[in-house]
């Protein structure tokens, strides 16, 4: 399977981790999310999403402004850091993205580390920052339909269907994960 496209069994495992995670410690039934072919998303989403770069700068450059975070929710897990976040374009405060990402710390340096668990910055931004070499590899494309949680970060009155990604940020020398990333975008 090329990465555009993902089996079914893998939209439900998979393609929805570590959103899961969230919903399951919310007590919330994961929206419908189902895969879809990166070839058939419709634009700007198609530009948005699929490619092999991080997020931060391609939000960044689509909305012509610093990307800043909001942490909703963090927790730890065995050897990874888990965070929920939303991303606002710093100078109109919109929200540009809805994520949950799991991150290997261990894989990082300290400072880079304490940025991290800090929320200072989106992940983009602080690998940029600290200079970690890193891949971008979207493992599947998806259908989200909109529930009330969603909807209330993105300040939707409506329950349109959105577009997002599953995607694994890898280190660029040794090829380990650094982070596993659910990236969900608000209506264009």
């Amino acid at each position: 399977m090329s990465h555009t496209e993902t089996s079914g069994a893998e939209a439900g495992t998979v393609l929805t981790h570590p959103l899961d995670e969230f919903y399951r410690l919310a007590k919330r039934p994961l929206p419908g999310i189902e895969p879809v072919d990166g070839a058939a998303l419709p634009e700007p989403y198609r530009s948005l999403l699929v490619h092999e770069r991080d997020m931060t700068s391609t939000l960044g450059q689509f909305h012509g402004d610093d990307i800043g975070i909001k942490m909703l929710h963090r927790h730890n897990g065995g050897d990874a850091y888990y965070r929920e976040v939303l991303l606002l374009a710093k100078r109109s405060q919109r929200q540009v993205e809805y994520g949950a990402i799991k991150i290997h710390l261990g894989q990082f340096p300290g400072p880079a580390r304490d940025a991290i668990t800090e929320a200072a910055a989106p992940l983009g931004q602080l690998l940029h920052d600290y200079s970690i070499g890193h891949l971008s590899r979207p493992s599947g494309f998806l259908r989200v339909e909109c529930d009330d949680y969603i909807g209330g970060l993105f300040g939707l009155d409506e329950q349109p269907v959105l577009f997002g990604r599953r995607n694994t940020l890898y280190d660029a020398t040794a090829q380990h994960p650094l982070a596993e990333i659910v990236e969900i975008l608000p209506p264009a």
